[in-house]
């Protein structure tokens, strides 16, 4: 069961915004959970990921600003991103919630949680990085490497730097570059990874401006490193093993970072572990969130 509303904020903006369970049960404690990819990704992503936790918690998720249905009215930058969120807390009624977000998502969860740390009871961040420019860096070397990899090195370029030309440049930008992406594309002896994005419905919607203001502008200016240990709420921190873009020593760097943190490395994935070990990614979150 899930309730589906678009929400103005209060620059005008219009959001899509989904409560998945009982969503008038304020019994239940807030979680809400933040997309990847701006000007790619959408509700759908983190729905798919987190939403067998609609049994104990009201579940958020939506399309940012810049993302899937939602208004692109600028600034599309982190801080108006995360004062979107803030909006969105309020309109859900809760003075306090769980935090998650993966890739982008969880790098924006950070920020919301050092920019209002009051809110935040705990945090779940799914393969992501602290600092964006040597991630975007790395990205770039790891798809100079790869075999896999036959597309134009100058489209990835213009991919990872924000200098998209239009939607069909970004459409088979990212077509191109999806065989590195999980842990089976990569010759690792997969376990549940078999199912990879198998029957997992992501309509991508492609905003090639939303992704150009991330990566021209946001991520060249986004380190944390300097303020993880100001985060003291529980933290669980996950990451595939095989992960190219996020790689295992990002998730180690948040670890060491945020005192008291629980690291879970999925070792038979990429950049997606509840879509490559789904059972291990419900078990682990389970695990976590019945400590708090």
């Amino acid at each position: 069961m899930a309730k589906q509303s678009i929400v103005t904020l209060s620059d005008g903006v219009n959001i899509l915004v989904r409560l998945l369970g009982e969503s008038e049960d304020r019994t239940k404690p807030l979680l809400i959970v933040l997309h990847g990819g701006p000007g790619l990704s959408s509700h759908v992503e983190p729905e798919n990921s987190f939403g067998f936790l609609a049994s104990r918690f009201r579940v958020l998720v939506y399309d940012a600003r810049g993302s899937g249905v939602s208004d692109s009215k600028p600034p599309l930058t982190d801080e108006r991103w995360i004062a979107d969120l803030e909006e969105l807390r309020q309109w859900a009624g809760e003075e306090k919630f769980i935090l998650a977000g993966g890739s982008y998502g969880g790098s924006l969860g950070i920020g919301y949680t050092l920019t209002h740390p009051e809110h935040v009871t705990a945090l779940i961040l799914r393969d992501t990085w602290a600092n964006g420019f040597r991630g975007t860096l790395r990205v770039m070397d790891t798809i100079a490497r790869s075999t896999e990899i036959t597309t134009d090195r100058a489209q990835q370029l213009r991919l990872w730097s924000g200098t998209l030309r239009d939607n069909a440049d970004f459409e088979k930008s990212v077509a191109d570059i999806l065989p590195i992406y999980t842990a089976k594309r990569q010759g690792v002896v997969p376990g549940s990874g078999d199912r990879a994005f198998e029957n997992v419905k992501t309509p991508y919607q492609y905003h090639f401006e939303t992704h150009n203001a991330a990566f021209s502008y946001n991520e060249p200016r986004l380190d944390v490193r300097s303020r993880l240990r100001e985060i003291k709420v529980p933290t669980l921190v996950i990451v595939g093993r095989h992960d190219p873009v996020t790689p295992v020593e990002d998730a180690q760097e948040i670890h060491a970072g945020i005192d008291g943190s629980v690291l879970a490395i999925f070792e038979n994935s990429g950049h997606s572990p509840p879509s490559e070990e789904p059972e291990l990614f419900q078990k682990t979150l389970w695990d976590f969130l019945n400590k708090l």
